[in-house]
């Protein structure tokens, strides 16, 4: 069978995985539920709170193309990319009625209904964009996640004691991502996005993302009452700075700025293999979580 673009594999469509993560039974939440934590759990708690409303954004931009793809191979990956995506947002709703529960009122603001009026603007900010454009932050959007999830994948940060049941969602939704994480991007290049959009788009990205995270963090362990521990927080922060989820993470963004950049030059195929088994293979610690 031949390859999509001459880099993915016409067999490497991403999973739709139908899968359910018991929040709360029987190891209920804490609030700082990366154990001991509070930068880490807000962090985490905001991407959490981010991530419904950005992958529907996610699949909005890939379906206003969905007319001028023409390549089968590429049509079945866009099904399984929107798949994905869309029990992620399922699932991580679910963990954010346990946050906003906790005291994460962010979370609560990210948090909207599908007939709401925040969801209605949401949609009109969306269709407003130039398709390529929004087409373009998906697939840098996508290079983001991708890159965080390699990290997830390590030692270093698996090590790091949380509640199980996050520490589950959060190794499925790194695995997928990967799985997925060229699919907007041939997409993009599928129906002719310009080059320079591509990479002005990263551009910007790369220039905002890291401040407007810091800056969302500090506000939401501002407006948390157990998270007022100046000293700790500041340990906390410094040590998330120095430690393997940011170390050489925006030397990884940037690579997504050479011109003819392509997502799969990153070999992911031996980590893929390696944690399709720990989570889903024969022992794999997630099996009783499909449904």
């Amino acid at each position: 069978m031949p390859e999509a673009n001459g880099k993915v594999p016409a067999s490497a469509y991403p999973s739709v995985r139908r899968i359910r993560f018991p929040f709360g039974d029987p190891v209920p939440v804490n609030r700082h539920f990366v154990e001991g934590d509070i930068v880490m759990s807000h962090l985490v708690a905001l991407l959490s709170g981010g991530f419904p409303p950005g992958e529907e954004g996610f699949i909005r931009s890939v379906r206003r193309f969905a007319g001028q793809i023409t390549d089968p191979v590429l049509k079945k990956r866009v099904a399984g990319f929107i798949g994905q995506e869309a029990v992620h947002g399922q699932e991580h709703r679910r963990l954010n009625e346990k946050l906003i529960e906790k005291g994460y009122p962010i979370v609560r603001f990210l948090t909207f209904g599908p007939n709401s009026r925040r969801n209605k603007l949401w949609e009109r900010v969306q269709d407003l964009l130039p398709g390529y454009v929004h087409l373009a932050f998906t697939a840098a959007a996508e290079h983001y996640t991708a890159t965080v999830a390699e990290r997830l994948f390590s030692d270093e940060m698996q090590a790091i004691p949380a509640t199980p049941e996050v520490r589950n969602l959060l190794n499925w939704h790194a695995l997928e991502e990967l799985e997925h994480k060229s699919v907007a991007f041939d997409v993009y290049r599928a129906v002719g996005g310009p080059e320079w959009i591509r990479i002005g788009v990263m551009a910007v990205l790369y220039s905002v993302m890291i401040p407007f995270l810091v800056t969302a963090v500090l506000l939401s362990i501002a407006l948390d009452p157990t998270g007022w521990r100046p000293i700790k927080v500041l340990r906390q922060t410094k040590a998330v700075f120095t430690g393997p989820l940011y170390q050489g993470l925006m030397r990884d963004l940037r690579k997504y700025l050479k011109p003819g950049f392509h997502p799969d030059d990153i070999d992911h195929t031996a980590l893929l293999e390696q944690w399709r088994q720990e989570l889903f293979g024969t022992e794999g610690v997630l099996v009783d979580h499909l449904r």
